[in-house]
């Protein structure tokens, strides 16, 4: 029978094996640092992408902030120039009410009263004044409750002069009021100045 050796061949066999095994390690070693590489740098690309798009939302709210400033002051401004409009359309109204207040109290008064005082806080009125008697002062509160500017006439104190016997002081308040008449023409004038 004839001696074969296989030892050699066995080892030369292991080591193709072991030398196989090593760069199959090394080859897939380095495929998992290209994929690790690529996956980190991946995820960079992503993280700066979306760090871009924070930055550009975080300007468009910044932008949008300040023009929600810019409608918040024009809002105040609309609403101080209402209110300014208001006030001069109250103004407007209550121009012509002064006259009929001055032309009311005037022509109510009868003979032998005389007004020396008059004070006026808003629609409410004082009148301070003298009477020859306190007959004349009822008659004075009557034209004036009668009146369609003034109403609600009330005597506040009547009393006999340090002076004269004969002459009263009476002090009595009353309320400015305008008539329906006059309260519809003021509303149709508003309305056509809104519109």
């Amino acid at each position: 029978m004839a001696k074969i050796n296989l030892l050699p061949w066995r080892e030369e066999q292991r080591k193709q094996l072991t030398q196989q095994f090593v760069s199959r390690i090394f080859l897939c070693a380095a495929l998992t640092a290209v994929v690790v590489f690529y996956g980190w740098y991946h995820i960079g690309t992503l993280i700066d992408y979306q760090n871009s798009r924070n930055r550009y939302l975080q300007q468009q709210i910044q932008t949008l902030q300040a023009q929600l400033q810019e409608i918040k002051e024009l809002e105040s401004t609309k609403e101080r120039l209402l209110a300014r409009m208001n006030v001069i359309q109250t103004l407007q109204t209550r121009r012509p009410q002064v006259v009929h207040l001055f032309h009311e109290l005037a022509s109510t008064l009868p003979d032998g009263v005389f007004l020396s005082g008059i004070k006026q806080s808003q629609n409410a009125v004082t009148l301070e004044g003298l009477a020859e008697s306190n007959a004349r002062v009822s008659a004075y509160m009557r034209n004036l409750d009668a009146s369609s500017w003034l109403r609600s006439p009330k005597l506040e104190l009547i009393e006999a002069s340090q002076e004269e016997e004969r002459i009263s002081n009476f002090k009595l308040h009353l309320q400015q009021t305008t008539p329906k008449e006059e309260e519809e023409l003021l509303r149709k004038k508003q309305e056509q100045q809104e519109s």
